[in-house]
């Protein structure tokens, strides 16, 4: 079944398309009648918009509301697998982050942010999910930011802009994931039977004036406090995809570790920080998966 508010733009050849609007009160018993009836054992759940909105209180009830309606559905219709898309994001920006964060790490998210805030909730719900339910599989895969030659988010948006802001006195490690490396671990999360949460990253990391100069954008150096100000009023009048907090992102370190998903799932990702760098260029051809001598290396991937 593929459940959306519009049916998908590919073609469905094995798939039965079910429109479904999380936003309804009424929705979690809709749902569960429409898992049963077609004996439904697993669920992925990856109803999340791809970049923040303005219309905040409508995003939170499809996300963190929506999250909670489908969870109960799955419960009320024994699904045997939950599988949730989230985040990197969760873990939040912070000055005091490790190198790298592992699945153990608190989700501090960004209080300001409601966009981060809803992951965070939808997160909390699944982790009761498996809770109360023992016996069922829940699956977090915290995937990290996604570049790739057909995504399209707030990632693509923002480095597909000529000129990228640096926050002065700033440098942060960026790290990102190819998205066939987050179908190829969402394949895996579906084979497997895998409790618990799960960072999926692609290999390294670079320096965010490093991915600059790779992508050949022109740095606009700015002050914090001015650059906050000035994103906020961009934000405000929806020239910007992103709400000013989203600068702690150019600020402070937030790469997740991969080891756990490597030893427990199998998922080693096919692409380098470098290669798919170049992907979201389009400076390489597809399904070149081969990775340079002269990467960044990191144990965090």
């Amino acid at each position: 079944l593929a459940l959306d508010i519009v049916r998908p733009a590919f073609p469905l050849d094995k798939a039965q398309y079910v429109r479904v609007d999380l936003t309804l009160p009424n929705v979690d018993a809709t749902l569960a009648e429409l898992l049963a009836d077609h004996k439904v054992d697993t669920f992925v759940h990856g109803a999340f918009l791809s970049q923040p909105t303005h219309n905040s209180a409508w995003a939170h009830e499809l996300e963190e509301i929506g999250s909670m309606h489908v969870i109960n559905a799955c419960a009320e219709a024994q699904v045997a697998k939950f599988v949730l898309s989230s985040t990197t994001m969760v873990y939040g920006a912070r000055p005091h982050n490790p190198n790298f964060l592992s699945e153990e790490h608190e989700l501090h998210g960004q209080p300001s942010s409601r966009y981060v805030t809803d992951r965070v909730g939808a997160e909390t719900l699944a982790l009761r999910f498996q809770k109360e339910h023992p016996e069922r599989v829940v699956t977090s895969l915290r995937v990290a930011a996604t570049l790739g030659p057909t995504v399209k988010n707030y990632v693509t948006r923002f480095f597909s802009r000529p000129i990228a802001p640096v926050m002065m006195g700033y440098d942060p490690l960026l790290q990102f994931v190819h998205e066939q490396d987050v179908v190829d671990a969402h394949k895996l999360a579906l084979d497997g039977e895998f409790r618990g949460a799960y960072n999926i990253a692609g290999d390294g990391v670079l320096p965010y004036s490093t991915v600059l100069a790779m992508m050949g954008k022109f740095p606009l150096p700015v002050p914090h406090f001015l650059a906050r100000s000035l994103a906020g009023a961009l934000w405000a009048t929806q020239v910007v995809d992103a709400p000013p907090t989203f600068l702690n992102f150019l600020r402070y370190l937030c790469v997740e570790d991969g080891k756990k998903a490597r030893d427990e799932m199998g998922f080693w990702p096919r692409y380098d920080i470098k290669s798919t760098i170049r992907e979201f260029l389009g400076l390489s051809e597809r399904g070149d998966y081969s990775k340079s001598d002269d990467d960044a290396a990191s144990t965090g991937a």
